[in-house]
Order: structure tokens, then sequence, then C-alpha cells
């Protein structure tokens, strides 16, 4: 049932984040696992506050969260009932204020996956948004948030999602399998740089390209493409202590060292000479 736990691409400054929590992984049940990536799950007990860093994949994330201080990041207080939140792709840097003690159990479908659940309205709509379960998933058990976050055995919390997911049954739809294909395309193969040739390699017109994003992951190609170098960027710093950063620059298809170190301190918040020695 363990999904491997050890990726840790968009985390901004992982081993500090795994030593503040408890973060895990678990496949969703076999018939949910076309359109979802992965079961994550977080637990926290703090003595001071800690703010996680991430940047975002081209995701739709479901999560079900329990505080027992602080609702959300910055929320003052005490935490209230457990709650399930949808939350579309994020375009910038994803932080999250962490207090006290608490619990989130979340869904990850598939860059391209989650619009067979939601299928009347493109995904773009969800983009850079943060909304109530129940705005999205109409007719969602009142207790299902409780019932995901409640127990602390992990397999009951697996069993919940997967009962959750299950009886809402997502139809086929052969564009979001289009769409998922070719976000992974862009994802492994190194040699996507430009959306107009991965385009025309796919007999697929740019703008027809950019129609089926967004309907189905919401964000466009371009996107995808920097993202993914932000991503491979973060994971070297994190790995190697010595990085070239002008040949990294040239194998992530950029013309030049100064525009990755402009992508990168966009995203990150810092350029990668002054990320790196902090993560040694």
């Amino acid at each position: 049932m363990a999904a491997p736990s050890r990726d840790t691409r968009g985390i901004v400054d992982p081993n500090e984040l795994l030593t503040r929590v408890r973060f895990r992984r678990h496949e969703p049940a076999e018939p949910l696992r076309h359109y979802v990536e992965n079961y994550w799950f977080i637990d926290w007990d703090l003595s001071e506050p800690y703010a996680s860093h991430i940047v975002p994949h081209p995701s739709v994330n479901l999560t079900f969260e329990r505080y027992a201080e602080g609702r959300s990041a910055g929320a003052e207080g005490h935490g209230g009932p457990p709650v399930g939140v949808v939350t579309g792709v994020a375009l910038g840097l994803f932080t999250k204020k962490l207090t006290g003690r608490g619990r989130v159990c979340g869904v990850k479908f598939r860059s391209g996956g989650f619009r067979p659940y939601a299928p009347d309205v493109p995904v773009i709509h969800w983009t850079g948004q943060e909304l109530p379960m129940g705005d999205v998933f109409t007719g969602a058990p009142p207790d299902i948030a409780r019932a995901v976050t409640g127990p602390d055995d992990e397999h009951a919390r697996v069993a919940a999602l997967d009962a959750f997911l299950l009886a809402r049954a997502a139809a086929d739809d052969p564009q979001a399998d289009l769409a998922m294909d070719l976000v992974d395309r862009i994802r492994t193969d190194a040699t996507v740089h430009r959306v107009g040739e991965f385009a025309a390699a796919q007999g697929l017109s740019v703008r027809a390209l950019q129609r089926l994003f967004s309907a189905y992951v919401g964000v466009g190609p371009k996107w995808i493409i920097l993202r993914h170098r932000i991503h491979q960027a973060l994971e070297r710093a994190d790995s190697d202590a010595a990085v070239d950063w002008s040949a990294l620059a040239a194998d992530l298809g950029y013309a030049d060292q100064a525009h990755l170190v402009r992508d990168f301190t966009a995203t990150v918040g810092v350029p990668p000479t002054a990320y790196a020695p902090r993560n040694r």
C-alpha cells in the first residue's frame, strides 16, 4: 500500500521539512490509479510555528485537514472541526504555516486527471483557488473530513479516501488520457524545451494544445515546461554540493545561466547560488 516517500520534487528545503513533520505517501485502490497519482499524509506536533514552502506541480489536490491550533496559514485561535479543501494548481510558491498539532490527508490527482471528477467545469477554473470541497464535490458526505482525518490507523484513512472516490466513479475520458500523456512526456523528455516544437511533434497546433491544457490541466504547456525546469534545478541543488549552474542551464534548455537564475529566483524567492549553500 505504501508508495515511495522520498520523491521530494518541488519541496523547498526538503530535509528541513522532513525533520519537522511525518510525511508519507500511499497508493490508492487500483481502480483509482488511472486518474489519482497518490495519497499523501502529513502529521505534525510542533513546539514553534514552521512555514513549509512548495513549488507546486501542475496538479489539483483534495485535502482533508485537522488542526489542533490555527485553522490554516496565518490563522489565529483554536482549531475547528476537520475540513475538506480543493486546491487548484498554484501559480506561485505555495506556503503553509504549521502550528501546534495537526494532520493533513491529501489526494494528488494526476496532471490532467481531475476533470473526470468535475466534468462540467474546465480545470483552469480552479487554478489559483482554494475552495471548500463542497463547492466542487456536491453531495459529499457531511462527515467525510472526520472519517478521513480521525483514525490514527493509516490503513483506515486510506480506506476512507478510497471509499469516497470510488463512490464518485469518474467516467473514462479520452481527452483526460491525452492530457495526462502529454504532461508525462514533457516531464520525462529532457529535449522538450519549446511549445511549438512539442505541439508539432504530437500532431497538434499550439492553439489546440493550449485549449486542451486549459480544460484538463489548468495551466498552459509553457508553464509546465518552465515549472519542470525549476523542479529539476531544486532537485540538483538539494543533492549536489557543487552545481555547475551554467551547465545545468544548458541541460534544461535555457539560453544562458542568467535566464535560469531569473526563473529560479522568481519562483523560489532566492537565487540558486544562495539556496544551494543554505541546504548543504
